[in-house]
């Protein structure tokens, strides 16, 4: 591996770790704010929709901003019946067809169907359809990971790629 290539999959491997860590802090933001919500429900018989619905916003962040992170680090659902036996070389050839045939093409095709619900949002304003709800710009900030999250996994998914097209060529 020469020295740019190993740069460039250090810095598309930073970028998922990066962000995997910071939406692993999601969660304990996600246990915080359930927590407040059924304090308030239950000890002073209150409620706040807009902390309800950030719940559940969270939650999605925490799935689609963490995909990335999770293929960087292998731990993804994969049928490895065949796959864990196989050489350094057989895994690295299975990853990069795996990369050019679903990875890349399914992150195509989410960014493309994403484009125009998240374009619409912004440009409408969107809020939350419940009174009390998020106001803009949340909803369309948060509509905005349908395009952060093939992107990023695209780009775990290029390091991937590059990895094991590193590993076929010295192999």
């Amino acid at each position: 591996m020469d020295d740019s290539q190993a740069r460039a999959v250090a810095v598309l491997d930073a970028i998922s770790r990066i962000t995997g860590n910071a939406v692993a802090w999601m969660t304990l933001a996600m246990v915080l704010v359930t927590s407040v919500i059924v304090c308030m429900r239950y000890l002073f018989e209150f409620g706040v929709i807009w902390l309800q619905e950030s719940v559940t916003w969270m939650h999605a962040m925490v799935f689609m901003l963490g995909a990335a992170y999770t293929l960087q680090r292998d731990e993804h659902v994969r049928v490895d019946i065949l796959y864990r036996r196989m050489s350094a070389r057989g895994r690295a050839l299975v990853d990069a067809v795996g990369v050019l045939l679903f990875v890349l093409p399914l992150c195509g095709f989410i960014a493309y169907q994403s484009w125009g619900y998240v374009v619409s949002s912004w440009s409408m304003g969107e809020v939350s359809v419940n009174a009390g709800g998020l106001p803009y710009p949340f909803v369309p900030l948060m509509k905005s990971a349908l395009l952060v999250m093939p992107a990023a996994v695209a780009l775990q998914g290029a390091s991937m790629l590059l990895r094991s097209l590193l590993t076929l060529r010295s192999a």
